[in-house]
């Protein structure tokens, strides 16, 4: 397992690390769930990927906010409910039926995976006092990776509550920021890079040589949620596992990023263990 008090470029072992986007999940097993994550292990996950959502009350729980209907079967969002309320909740699956699976509570989430892998929390920026301090209370500081798009109204808390944490903006295209960040005193390891284009500056043979000659790590997508939401160059899960893996995961690999975020953690760890 990771040695979490050494840099993720050296854990990276010259291989990318697969980030599993919400765990893994189908059938009957919800994503961001503990099931989910613990399928997501079991499959060669390097990073668990969760999204976080606040109660009304104030307590942390572990769904994409806005997914409410699609994955709960329900119009109100968890941030206009108490957390008594939420906790009742159940997830459904791939079919609609309702299952035994409910909304685990972050802490929870962040206890069971403490010690097995890296923790990319995702929405970290709508509370990052609260979030960051959840996660000192759990103490897996060393093993969480946070991210914001670059906005002033996230600089300021984010250099408060949590200099110390892996931090990478989300920049799309062009990186004018990483520099930037590191000389404020932020703990800024790298960049999440969204681009459209193979010609993007962020999709370059040299933009990533830079990055790795700084001791940087370069984050990317291979996720589809929306077909109309480019975040790869069309590089990604839908083309790879549909047959064609070298246009997909295999020029991601090639290009040298250094984690690669996928639906499909054990088809992607197949793929590069026999590539």
């Amino acid at each position: 397992m990771f040695d979490f008090n050494d840099t993720i470029v050296n854990n990276a072992a010259g291989r990318p690390l697969i980030c599993a986007h919400r765990g893994v999940s189908g059938g009957n097993i919800p994503c961001n769930t503990i099931a989910a994550f613990s399928a997501a292990l079991a499959q060669g996950a390097d990073v668990i990927e969760l999204d976080v959502t606040e109660s009304r009350d104030g307590q942390f729980f572990v769904f994409h906010p806005g997914k409410e209907a699609a994955h709960l079967k329900t119009h109100k969002l968890i941030s206009a409910m108490k957390a008594d309320k939420v906790k009742k909740l159940r997830y459904v699956n791939q079919d609609n039926d309702e299952t035994q699976f409910g909304v685990d509570r972050l802490c929870d989430i962040l206890d069971f995976l403490k010690g097995k892998c890296y923790i990319n929390v995702d929405k970290f920026w709508t509370d990052i006092p609260g979030i960051s301090a959840e996660i000192r209370r759990v103490g897996v500081e060393k093993q969480v990776i946070v991210k914001t798009a670059l906005k002033d109204k996230y600089l300021k808390p984010l250099k408060e509550c949590a200099s110390d944490f892996m931090f990478m903006p989300i920049v799309r295209d062009e990186d004018t920021v990483t520099d930037m960040l590191r000389a404020e005193g932020i703990n800024c390891i790298g960049a999440e890079v969204l681009f459209e284009k193979d010609t993007a500056p962020v999709a370059s043979r040299e933009y990533i040589e830079k990055m790795h000659e700084k001791g940087m790590v370069l984050f990317a997508n291979a996720i589809v949620y929306n077909y109309k939401e480019v975040l790869s160059a069309g590089h990604n899960d839908d083309i790879s596992v549909a047959g064609e893996p070298e246009r997909g995961w295999g020029w991601l690999i090639d290009r040298k990023y250094d984690i690669i975020q996928t639906d499909w953690c054990g088809v992607l760890k197949h793929f590069m263990e026999n590539r």
